[in-house]
């Protein structure tokens, strides 16, 4: 029997029940609270048509659509996902491209970043990050060899990722470029990277970073509001301080589902990138806790599957477990600490839980892969064929 089939007819001993149940409470309290932080302003504007449940009807067609591409991707084998790795990245190189020809990409807020399909935007940068692990474990494989060479190991990938990195930056989406970086320097160094390359990798990486903040006045803007909200509070600092208070009044249990205040005009981005503040002002201190758990769950058993899968000599599948975890870690840190005044305001989303039909689409093909590789790794270890 081929792999193709074999999914369709699994038991619930061949899959991960705290990586999916993880996965799965964090996606429907996402819808919950997406809801709750987006109805002010879905009856305040226009655009929605004034009605309170716009942005919950629009996110339950999403949850639904990544749910089912998440499923159909559980179904492809891993070797197949290998193969097209390096033709998915290209199509993702190319879409980047697209996002910034003049009448094709959409702007809002000054980025450009989406592509309209009528009624529907893609976000590249969302897809790009799913490519994205999926091409670095898979050049991280065939290069195990060169790892340890500066030339043959390293600098390929350095030279797609300046180039991927160029056109984020152009959308500007530093964002999406930070967490792509970490990836892909992740996944290289999990597959055995010069450790000397790796520490002089990561000095030159902090240098160019600071020079990018330093370089553009937006950011720089961005770090001082970061340093003291307070100090300009309705310019600069005027989204931390929201959040901060938002975190304030949420004390130890918050002060009720759909209770919030600061979600009522005060916070920009409520259902999107400050989403955790609202749950913090909802449900308190009690409900941020919850959430972190269940990101860490998901992390640690996305690196469980991935030990697994290197144990059993299948290093593609593990170092796309890994990847996984890394992407997921990464951006659900920066966003909390975004939202918790910890790291400077980046417009960056919370994994599986905030408002966006592209980054919702993306994480759930993730999970429905990283669930595949430790199907595999079960199968494998029964003696089963995959």
């Amino acid at each position: 029997m081929t792999s193709w089939a074999r999914p369709a007819s699994h038991t619930p001993s061949e899959i991960d029940a705290l990586l999916l149940w993880s996965a799965l409470g964090l996606l429907l309290l996402g819808l919950v609270m997406v809801y709750s932080s987006s109805i002010a302003m879905a009856e305040g504007s226009r655009f929605t048509g004034n009605q309170s449940s716009y942005f919950l009807i629009r996110h339950s067609v999403f949850l639904a659509v990544g749910l089912v591409v998440g499923v159909m991707a559980f179904q492809v084998p891993l070797k197949l996902w290998q193969q097209i790795a390096p033709w998915l990245f290209l199509a993702g190189f190319v879409l980047l491209l697209v996002v910034l020809v003049p009448h094709i990409g959409r702007s809002v807020n000054g980025a450009q970043r989406w592509i309209g399909f009528g009624p529907v935007n893609l976000q590249p940068s969302e897809l790009m990050k799913l490519f994205a692990v999926l091409y670095a474990a898979d050049y991280t494989t065939r290069k195990l060899d060169d790892m340890a060479s500066f030339r043959r190991g390293f600098v390929p990938m350095a030279v797609v990722m300046v180039l991927v990195g160029a056109l984020l930056l152009r959308e500007p989406d530093f964002g999406a470029f930070v967490v792509i970086v970490a990836i892909a320097i992740g996944i290289l160094f999990l597959g055995g990277i010069n450790a000397r390359l790796f520490s002089v990798l990561l000095l030159v990486m902090a240098v160019a970073f600071v020079i990018l903040i330093w370089s553009s006045p937006y950011r720089r803007e961005r770090i001082f509001g970061f340093m003291d909200p307070w100090q300009d509070a309705f310019g600069k600092g005027y989204q931390l301080s929201h959040a901060l208070i938002a975190f304030g009044r949420g004390e130890w249990f918050g002060v009720g589902l759909g209770a919030s205040v600061e979600k009522l005009f005060y916070l920009p981005e409520a259902h999107t990138d400050f989403l955790l503040a609202v749950i913090a002002e909802e449900l308190g201190f009690v409900g941020v806790c919850a959430v972190i758990a269940l990101f860490a769950l998901l992390v640690a058993r996305a690196f469980a599957a991935g030990r697994q899968a290197l144990a059993l000599d299948r290093v593609y599948g593990g170092l796309v477990a890994q990847g996984m975890g890394i992407w997921f870690g990464v951006q659900g840190f920066i966003n909390m600490g975004v939202n918790m005044g910890l790291l400077p305001t980046k417009g960056l989303t919370l994994p599986l839980m905030s408002f966006g039909g592209s980054g919702i689409v993306a994480n759930c093909m993730a999970l429905g892969i990283l669930l595949r590789v430790d199907y595999e790794n079960r199968c494998l270890m029964r003696g089963q064929q995959v």
